[in-house]
């Protein structure tokens, strides 16, 4: 006979995130990340970053490059100038996803597109299935999505952005009281992001930059207590 396991669960507070502090970011890190080590929290299964970067007016990160990595950016507030090697040169607002394969190699930058408003965003990172291949990049609108909506994935055949990893991502907007459930396949683990509000999953209460990993959930519930955002993924 199977035997089935309880799902277990490790919650990462937002002020136990590790931190960087210069004059025009400021950026609370989930897993390490730059100068900020910790070998407790060096990722979630393929999921490597999750940034919480808020940039002042007019400022922002030159152009550097990237490979071998999977790059989404969801902005939470403002507005972000992107440019890359590519010849790409977007502005994604508030509730925009933005998707970049670097690939072998790419070169972007990215800057707050306004001198009067800081901008805010999550920077996260995923390892792709195997190294290499084409740069490639997309972008996407939340709009005024609620319940679970798919941003990322990895079945090509999905509707949604298609990343190089067998992962899935979720933006999810619940009023207060409501509540969301997604099924979870076996040999699937969960991260799920809190962007504002507060929820609760497996019974652990989150709110506003909290984390929580999840390993053995057949079924995800998640309650909002308050008007909550968040962010799902579901990783192999």
């Amino acid at each position: 006979m199977k035997t089935t396991n309880a799902p277990t669960f490790h919650k990462l507070p937002a002020a136990e995130r590790g931190q960087t502090e210069i004059a025009w970011l400021h950026s609370r890190h989930s897993f390490s990340f730059g100068e900020y080590f910790d070998p407790d929290h060096m990722g979630f299964r393929s999921l490597r970053v999750i940034n919480d970067d808020k940039v002042e007016p007019g400022m922002g990160f030159g152009s550097h490059p990237h490979r071998d990595v999977e790059i989404l950016t969801y902005v939470t507030a403002g507005a972000l100038q992107h440019k890359d090697s590519m010849g790409n040169g977007e502005v994604i607002r508030a509730g925009d996803l933005q998707y970049m394969r670097a690939g072998r190699g790419v070169v972007h930058s990215e800057f707050n597109a306004s001198h009067a408003e800081p901008v805010r965003f999550l920077q996260i990172w995923i390892t792709p299935r195997a190294p290499g291949g084409e740069p490639r990049y997309e972008q996407r609108s939340t709009g005024a999505a609620t319940g679970l909506t798919l941003l990322a994935s990895g079945d090509a055949a999905a509707s949604a952005i298609h990343i190089e990893q067998d992962a899935d991502l979720y933006f999810g907007r619940l009023a207060a009281g409501e509540a969301t459930a997604l099924a979870v396949e076996e040999g699937r683990g969960a991260w799920l992001q809190v962007i504002a509000g507060e929820v609760t999953a497996l019974g652990a209460a989150l709110a506003k930059g909290d984390g929580l990993a999840i390993e053995d959930a057949t079924e995800l519930s998640i309650h909002a207590a308050t008007d909550a955002e968040f962010l799902l993924f579901t990783l192999r």
